[in-house]
């Protein structure tokens, strides 16, 4: 694991929680684009704590994930993702967690990857909102494209994003990671 790098396109729900799984279990380098500030409607389900209010995200994730593991490289880029600057935030990239909120954002990163850089995987998050049904929650395998989570559940009003479920789904996006890593180190065939 050490290795290798992951980018991770949102530093939220899904994509704090996907640094933090993947810095405890070794990742060689992260690299996280996010342009927000923690505020205190994340903290329910996000990587934060109550003094990093109104900090920006990818600055004291960095503290937070540098507390897990001080050798951790990590590189973090303060912006707003796009389709002019995605490529070359993520270039060198060994695998792709997108963890964005907005449809519009996921089908983006969707449609970039897939289409100019197709060898790279791509781990999403789909399907994540309220509470229950965590067995309704998987993975689900297109190519070099996986989806996780129960692909029906949107955010809303009556369907909030809540700690349980989203932390289901960001287990599931970095354990779908680990599985593409070290299946293609060891050569062998897991279920992601």
């Amino acid at each position: 694991m050490q290795k290798h790098t992951v980018g991770i396109a949102g530093a939220g729900g899904l994509g704090s929680n996907v640094a933090m799984a993947l810095t405890r279990v070794g990742i060689g380098k992260l690299i996280i684009a996010d342009f927000d500030v923690v505020s205190e409607s994340n903290l329910n389900r996000q990587f934060y704590f109550t003094d990093q209010l109104n900090s920006k995200k990818v600055e004291v994730l960095k503290e937070n994930l540098l507390r897990i593991n001080p050798n951790l490289d990590i590189e973090i880029h303060d912006l707003m993702l796009n389709s002019k600057n995605l490529l070359s935030t993520f270039s060198e990239v060994d695998v792709m967690v997108e963890a964005f909120d907005k449809a519009e954002f996921k089908e983006m990163i969707a449609e970039i990857f897939q289409t100019s850089k197709p060898t790279v995987p791509l781990v999403i998050g789909n399907g994540m909102a309220g509470w229950g049904k965590s067995n309704e929650m998987r993975v689900q395998n297109f190519g070099n494209l996986y989806i996780c989570g129960d692909n029906v559940a949107e955010v809303g009003l009556e369907m909030p994003p809540m700690a349980p479920r989203v932390l289901i789904c960001a287990a599931m996006q970095a354990n779908t990671v680990m599985s593409i890593l070290l299946d293609n180190q060891f050569g062998n065939e897991h279920n992601t």
